[in-house]
């Protein structure tokens, strides 16, 4: 047996996987965020450990002879998180997450003062990575910066509870921003700009390595009878990709998330900084790969469900009556900024083209509509980067939603394949590299699901609505000069 714990935004999954990968069991327990004011975005990392506990406690009420069986443990996490511990491994003040763009000043000296971070950590620094977090810290926060004796991401903050020891993997540790990502290492000269060194850094291994030992007591505790290992694990998307057997040059997936992901697998370090992509170190050995961002996608339906007081399910309901090729209103999905392919902390989200006869049914389908247009906008900076693959599956919880794939599909004229097993994501792509963590092969392990369906590029809807996502396009560049 074989656990994977996904340390999310909204949540903690944990799933129990047997030796032939079928699923036994998940169970999740849901997060706050912490918003104290606009741009911020913060959890305390406590709380990811009791959610853990609270997963596995729930195993243990209907699947304890199962979970007594289980030789490895594989983490994946949200990325780019700053935790800073104290020498005695207590975190100094709430994670700064992902989606916090308080440091975009601190991102912007990074990126213009220092070209070192584009050649060597391989991406333009945004405010969403570490080491831009970490800068902010130190001007904002002296006394507690000066506190800091390691810093951890999300899910090696869980690592740490886990087994005591500090320790990371190579593509959760490329979204810091210190990773000499083509060397895979630490880089003394990133870390030095920002007044830290190699004894900050958690220990690296691969992702389908060995990482530690999960604690005797916490195995007591859980009942487990085997030495566990700890694989090194993956930051989410990379995991969500091992999960698909998403591995290969020529492999790709876009994940519709809370943000929304195009991933595509390379076979080297295959930058592409200017035009706002991510190059990363893939959970694998030896393999890389590209990604373009954009930070607001499911999260762009929960906010409106959110602002509405409607369910998803009854926004959902509502757009159905709506005529799907109809592009007007118009949106903008940069509700946190936004990264691929404008690197802008400051952009905003907005509705256009509103009128008295538009309902809630036509909003939601403008959000699906704008989410589309902009994964369409990362797609295309890959598409230039040389990163395009030949397959692409589709996997997050908005990918249950087939008029969302089939605009995304038509938008960027490639087919969408999804899997027949809703539950494969980044806990299962975990729990594989636990598999991979005990001993086993990745083309043994590491197998594409079988296929539920095709959604191929539907050209009515792609001349429907290119005119709109072009306006869309227009209208991102006149608000961007007047903000300026």
């Amino acid at each position: 047996m074989y656990l994977g714990i996904d340390i999310g935004t909204s949540s903690v999954k944990t799933v129990l996987i047997d030796e032939q990968q079928v699923l036994i069991a998940s169970t999740t327990s849901p997060l706050d965020i912490i918003r104290t004011q606009a741009g911020y975005s913060e959890q305390d990392p406590r709380w990811w450990w009791s959610a853990t506990q609270k997963t596995v406690s729930d195993l243990q009420k209907h699947h304890q002879k199962e979970l007594s069986a289980v030789k490895a443990i594989g983490l994946s996490g949200q990325m780019h998180g700053l935790v800073a511990l104290d020498h005695n491994g207590a975190p100094l003040r709430p994670a700064i997450l992902w989606n916090d763009t308080r440091s975009s000043a601190e991102a912007h000296f990074l990126d213009t003062e220092n070209q070192a971070f584009r050649k060597i950590g391989g991406n333009a620094v945004m405010p969403g990575f570490t080491a831009s977090k970490a800068l902010w810290m130190k001007q904002n926060e002296p006394e507690l910066f000066r506190q800091i004796n390691t810093i951890l991401l999300p899910k090696d903050y869980v690592r740490f509870c886990l087994t005591g020891t500090t320790v990371s993997d190579m593509s959760d540790a490329s979204g810091t921003l210190w990773l000499d990502v083509e060397k895979r290492n630490w880089s003394e000269e990133l870390l030095e700009i920002c007044d830290l060194s190699l004894s900050h850094m958690p220990d690296l291994v691969e992702g389908s390595e060995p990482s530690a030992l999960l604690s005797k007591d916490i195995a007591q505790n859980w009942g487990m009878t085997n030495d566990v290992v700890v694989a090194g694990g993956a930051g989410d998307n990379a995991a969500s990709a091992i999960g698909l057997g998403v591995i290969n040059p020529g492999n790709g997936q876009i994940s519709l998330g809370t943000s929304g992901v195009f991933f595509s697998v390379t076979d080297r370090f295959a930058p592409a900084a200017s035009s706002g992509a991510h190059a990363f170190c893939h959970a694998l050995p030896d393999t890389w790969h590209q990604m373009g961002v954009i930070l607001s996608a499911t999260d762009s339906v929960s906010w409106l469900s959110e602002v509405t007081g409607l369910s998803i399910s009854d926004l959902v309901d509502k757009m159905e009556q709506t005529d799907p090729l109809l592009s007007s209103p118009l949106f903008h999905p940069y509700l946190s900024g936004e990264r691929t392919p404008h690197n802008n902390a400051d952009a905003c989200g907005a509705f256009f083209n509103i009128k008295r006869n538009h309902h809630h049914g036509d909003l939601m389908r403008a959000v699906l509509q704008g989410v589309a247009f902009a994964i369409a906008d990362a797609y295309d900076v890959l598409k230039d980067a040389g990163g395009l693959p030949s397959t692409i599956l589709a996997t997050g919880g908005g990918s249950q939603n087939l008029t969302w794939l089939n605009y995304i599909a038509s938008m960027i004229g490639h087919s969408i394949t999804i899997p027949k097993n809703q539950e494969i994501g980044a806990a299962m792509g975990a729990a594989r590299l636990a598999k991979l963590a005990s001993g086993q092969k990745i083309d043994d392990v590491c197998t594409q699901p079988e296929l539920d369906q095709i959604i191929p590029p539907n050209p009515a809807i792609k001349t429907a609505l290119t005119p709109a996502r072009q306006k869309s396009q227009k209208l991102y560049q006149a608000l961007d000069a007047l903000s300026d």
